[in-house]
């Protein structure tokens, strides 16, 4: 029944986002993406991979439309409003910046804190590439929406949780999105990820309040520097309390490589967070 339920649900999600999803060399195939529902509802799923801004934004704009329905959205793209931002921002465990602002609360439970941060820049500590001392970083990873992008300090997992924006409670939202630069490793067709002795490297799990796994699956890869990938679902409610992003297979300071996949993260996209009843 749960296969059944799922092949319904990633039916319902084709038919926005593959029509969209670029086919370049080296793209992860949708049917590719191994995907677990346990929700009695179907899902729409929206993804995307390519080697430019373009490649993906379609997917994205429906994504936003589909979201907005029928209580709004919020976006987090990092820039604080200005594109031309080149500062970097390292913060502690948990990030509570948006919490008020845009009802989403940042922590990593494998990491120490997390940065905001152009690939490169010349303002001291030099960006990305300064904060994880990694020269390499200047021209691994790009912006989708300039200038900055966002990752986890000391460790590869990050976890959103929904608030009320304004200083609510706890809330739920109807769908998130997350983009992506540099995943490199796609989802293998063996078990658990697995192709030969490569693993599918990034990976998004949406969980309801009481804990229960609703969805989750791999991120489509685009293999080569600072490439893009997009992934989402929307729901026909409210009912995602908190995401899992585990992007890429290692924490980042290694140089992205065929043996370390190193992601970092762009525009988070989400319904508007509803109260928890």
């Amino acid at each position: 029944m749960k296969r059944h339920f799922f092949a319904f649900a990633l039916v319902l999600g084709l038919l926005t986002a593959l029509v969209v999803l670029p086919r370049f060399a080296g793209a992860q195939d949708v049917a590719e993406v191994s995907a677990v529902a346990q929700s009695p509802d179907p899902v729409a799923v929206f993804q995307a991979a390519g080697p430019t801004s373009l490649s993906i934004q379609t997917t994205v704009d429906e994504f936003r439309a589909a979201v907005s329905v029928p209580a709004g959205r919020r976006e987090i793209n990092w820039d604080g409003g200005n594109p031309a931002n080149q500062a970097t921002a390292e913060v502690g465990n948990p990030f509570a910046g948006f919490q008020v602002t845009r009802g989403a609360l940042f922590t990593t439970p494998d990491g120490t804190g997390f940065v905001q941060a152009p690939a490169a820049s010349a303002i001291s500590p030099g960006g990305l590439a300064g904060v994880f001392n990694n020269p390499t970083y200047a021209t691994s990873f790009r912006a989708f929406s300039a200038s900055r992008l966002f990752s986890a300090v000391g460790g590869k997992i990050t976890d959103v949780t929904f608030f009320v924006p304004g200083g609510g409670g706890a809330a739920t939202v109807n769908g998130f999105a997350a983009v992506f630069t540099d995943v490199d490793q796609p989802n293998g067709s063996g078990p658990a990820g697995k192709r030969g002795n490569r693993h599918a490297s990034t990976l998004i799990e949406y969980y309801a309040a009481d804990g229960r796994l609703l969805f989750s699956s791999f991120v489509p890869a685009s293999p080569g520097d600072g490439n893009f990938s997009f992934f989402g679902i929307v729901f026909p409610d409210s009912r995602i309390a908190r995401v899992r992003i585990t992007s890429g297979d290692v924490a980042p300071g290694p140089t992205d490589s065929e043996k370390d996949d190193v992601v970092m993260m762009d525009d988070f996209i989400y319904g508007e967070p509803q109260a928890i009843q």
